[in-house]
């Protein structure tokens, strides 16, 4: 029989693109194995066998235990894990890159390292959410002030739409309950499209801590692209959410935000607008990396890249 050491791991043509995976899957009060290539989940109605390779995150709730094994097996797919806690407040995460390319991460850390083009990208990430106003000129706290604005607007706007009292943003840290059902479903929300941002951020290979706007945290810049869709699809489904009553909040958005996102192939253009943010001059579409090849270059002057696995030493003049 085959073990798992001696399986080969994927190649960038064994993967799914992230574009066409499910956004993610909720799991709770269950055992995680694996079955070959897949993962199982084991609990008191059953086992249920799901594909890794289609998976963008894998969302572990209370209850919930995953083997080696089957975290080696998702590492190997791509796939984003992230352990939530109860009504997924708490969020952690980590995965392997789909891309084997570097080209996204050296140009997301080039454009980061400048302070101008840091501010040129904030202010393309403005553009994209609210694309009608022009963000030219704008300095960072005018930017900050811009969004405020708009957010409050969008809140406003989606409780007249849907009838549920809205008294403003509360939300206590650790504390889910503390809150209202549009607050709590915000909330719920806002987790769910991290999950969804940081699993593409990690499948094209993107630095999660090299923020635009975010700053100073570990997944800055995934904090920056879910923030992309927060007044489009996140807080409208929110709204909906709180608007059919106040029970189960949490798994009812994160069931709603789920459909939305399939339905709009949110992941496909996701990857379009990271690519277009970061590299604005490169080609255009969605390719997210697993056609890309798999080559080590070595860096030589006047950024020249030469082959690795060979000896320079005699092309060196001393």
């Amino acid at each position: 029989m085959t073990t798992v050491a001696r399986r080969r791991a994927s190649s960038p043509r064994d993967l799914t693109r992230v574009a066409e995976r499910i956004s993610f899957v909720y799991l709770e009060r269950c055992i995680v194995h694996r079955d070959q290539n897949a993962i199982t989940a084991e609990d008191a109605d059953g086992t249920t066998h799901i594909p890794s390779a289609t998976i963008g995150t894998l969302l572990l709730g209370p209850g919930t235990r995953i083997t080696d094994q089957a975290m080696t097996v998702l590492a190997d797919s791509g796939t984003a894990v992230a352990w939530v806690g109860e009504h997924g407040v708490r969020y952690y995460a980590g995965g392997r890159s789909l891309n084997r390319s570097s080209a996204l991460v050296e140009a997301q850390a080039t454009r980061w390292a400048n302070r101008r083009t840091r501010l040129d990208v904030a202010r393309a990430m403005y553009r994209l959410r609210f694309p009608d106003e022009d963000p030219a000129g704008l300095t960072r706290q005018e930017l900050l002030g811009h969004e405020g604005r708009r957010l409050r607007d969008c809140y406003r706007d989606q409780a007249a739409r849907t009838g549920v009292p809205w008294h403003g943003r509360n939300y206590v840290p650790g504390d889910f309950a503390a809150s209202d059902a549009p607050n709590q479903a915000v909330t719920a929300a806002a987790q769910c499209m991290y999950g969804v941002s940081h699993a593409v951020v990690a499948a094209l290979g993107c630095a999660p801590g090299l923020g635009f706007v975010h700053s100073g945290h570990e997944l800055s810049f995934v904090l920056d692209v879910a923030d992309f869709y927060k007044t489009e699809i996140g807080i409208p489904v929110a709204f909906d959410v709180a608007a059919e009553g106040d029970q189960d909040v949490g798994p009812r958005t994160r069931r709603a935000l789920r459909d939305t996102i399939n339905e709009t192939r949110l992941l496909d253009r996701c990857v379009k607008d990271i690519k277009r943010l970061l590299l604005p001059d490169g080609p255009d579409g969605a390719d997210d990396g697993p056609d890309q090849a798999d080559e080590v270059m070595l860096q030589s002057d006047r950024d020249l890249m030469v082959a690795s696995g060979r000896n320079h030493a005699e092309e060196v003049t001393w």
